[in-house]
């Protein structure tokens, strides 16, 4: 849903890809590493120049990471790729309260798209 929105919108093809395989890799550690039960939660917001995202779960937090995983290791990955995808990522932790990861990428925009980031000349112009 959020690629179709953001597509609709106009986002470039490539920002798009960013924001999708992104959040993908946090489901991916909800899935993997919450140690609970039961349902995770998936909010975004869209504005004109940012894509906020929120992937929150009612687990018991990440378990210690090994020493020593790997170059080629399938595990651990994810957080790296995420940093790379998205402009800022922060993940909060609450012990027996769950796991939130946010996460914002500023968004670029195909030409004739529906939501542009107002032209600094119209800003100044309209004050």
């Amino acid at each position: 849903m959020i690629g179709d929105a953001l597509r609709g919108l106009g986002a470039t093809d490539d920002c798009v890809d960013d924001v999708l395989v992104a959040a993908s890799e946090a489901c991916t550690n909800v899935i993997r590493h919450s140690r609970a039960p039961g349902d995770y939660r998936v909010a975004a917001r869209v504005d004109a120049s940012v894509c906020e995202l929120e992937i929150a779960d009612r687990g018991r937090g990440p378990r210690p990471a090994p020493a020593d995983r790997g170059v080629l290791s399938e595990s651990g990955r994810g957080i790296r790729i995420m940093r790379a995808l998205v402009d800022d990522l922060d993940i909060d932790h609450v012990p027996d309260r769950g796991t939130v990861v946010h996460m914002r990428k500023r968004l670029t925009w195909r030409d004739g798209a529906l939501v542009h980031r107002p032209d600094d000349r119209l800003m100044t112009s309209a004050g």
